[in-house]
């Protein structure tokens, strides 16, 4: 049989007991808001985390800007523009693609993973662009083409553009309108942007369509391309008939290229082949190339060329009477068409177009922006007093 042991019984005063008792809930008081705490905290955690996640899904870029380089000073012009009129605007990223495709396609993959919904893109190389638009339309995003044409795809949406036809009209009608009046013979000489932009293709057919009919009656001689020879009598010409003469006469749209083609065709040709002669160069930089080195040659008595763009630098060649026009297309306009266009998409509104261009595999809806042509008589008026620049830019306005 066990024996119990007896447990001793310990009789505490009334206060004791009473003052024990009230420290016990205490401390349990304390466990219970101590939880209490830490789990307010973790609530407060877990919102401001998804607060958070709200910001960052509300800071994702959507509307991406692909330009071709920043050493053509023309694409400095356009950041500039975008630069304002996207100013204090979230969700928009701008990058260069220094005249490389493969650049280009990096730059469109890198916007895609920010969630872009519009891509503006002006292609270094229209047809080599494709891949990157394709890349963009798989990730259901709305491509604007940007003053030059992507070709070949299907994944062009829209085209925001100059009238790049009427561009090479601007510049043909300027020699035109400067011949002597019956002179035949007069020497001119040709010269084009890159094979690889479709709007050097465009610049052209504008200018042989005015052109030609002055080669065909003699009026002009072309005197630096076989190519153009042989299809002087021909006033449309077919793409590939283009492309013949473009090849021929490319300066790739690069200053120094055109700069040695220039000094090419004057040292192949003769005393003869000079004098009073007329220039159709496809752009500002490749102009100015093109006017030193015709200005230093002996046996130029008088030159007449072209360009567009209204780059600084030619404003004042022709301020100085080294470059007798450009063709002024002002890209304070064509950015704030793109922007437009890419707002009214996100809005979900349907951008307004005034034409289409065929890119090989698709009639594209586009917006088109007219040109000024601007020489001597009209620079300060087109370019000084419309805003676009400041007078102290240039000297001897």
């Amino acid at each position: 049989m066990s024996v119990l042991t007896p447990i001793p019984l310990i009789v505490l005063p009334y206060g004791t007991a009473k003052e024990l008792s009230r420290k016990v809930y205490q401390e349990d008081a304390m466990k219970k808001i101590s939880k209490i705490i830490v789990a307010a905290s973790a609530l407060l955690l877990v919102a401001s985390m998804a607060f958070a996640g709200g910001a960052q899904q509300k800071s994702k870029v959507q509307i991406g800007v692909v330009l071709p380089t920043k050493d053509e000073p023309r694409w400095i012009q356009d950041e500039t523009q975008f630069l304002k009129v996207l100013q204090g605007q979230a969700g928009v990223e701008l990058l260069f693609s220094q005249g490389d495709s493969g650049k280009e396609k990096q730059n469109v993959e890198a916007l895609l993973t920010k969630g872009i919904k519009v891509l503006i893109i002006c292609p270094h190389d229209g047809t080599a662009a494709a891949a990157a638009a394709e890349a963009a339309k798989k990730e259901g995003v709305t491509v604007i083409s940007y003053d030059r044409l992507i070709t070949d795809t299907t994944a062009v949406d829209y085209y925001v553009t100059f009238d790049s036809v009427s561009v090479g009209k601007a510049q043909a009608q300027y020699l035109v309108n400067n011949l002597e009046a019956g002179k035949k013979g007069n020497p001119l000489y040709l010269y084009a942007g890159a094979a690889s932009d479709n709007n050097a293709f465009l610049f052209f057919q504008g200018a042989w369509e005015v052109l030609q009919p002055k080669i065909a009656d003699g009026t002009f001689v072309i005197k630096n391309s076989s190519e153009a020879i042989a299809l002087q009598s021909k006033k449309n010409l077919e793409r590939t008939e283009m492309a013949k003469i473009i090849g021929q006469v490319t300066t790739n749209w690069e200053f120094n290229e055109a700069k040695k083609k220039a000094a090419d065709n004057l040292t192949s040709t003769t005393a003869a082949d000079k004098g009073k002669v007329y220039i159709l160069a496809p752009n500002d930089g490749t102009a100015r190339a093109i006017a030193d080195e015709f200005a230093k040659d002996k046996d130029v008595s008088k030159f007449f060329v072209t360009g567009q763009d209204a780059e600084k630098a030619s404003v004042q060649y022709i301020i100085d009477g080294k470059q007798s026009m450009t063709v002024f297309k002002d890209t304070r306009t064509l950015v704030k068409d793109a922007v437009k266009m890419a707002t009214d998409i996100l809005a979900g509104k349907t951008p307004v177009t005034t034409g289409s261009y065929n890119n090989g595999k698709k009639d594209v809806a586009a917006k088109q922006t007219e040109v000024v042509t601007v020489d001597q008589k009209n620079v300060k008026a087109a370019l000084v007093d419309s805003g676009y620049y400041a007078a102290s830019d240039f000297t001897g306005l």
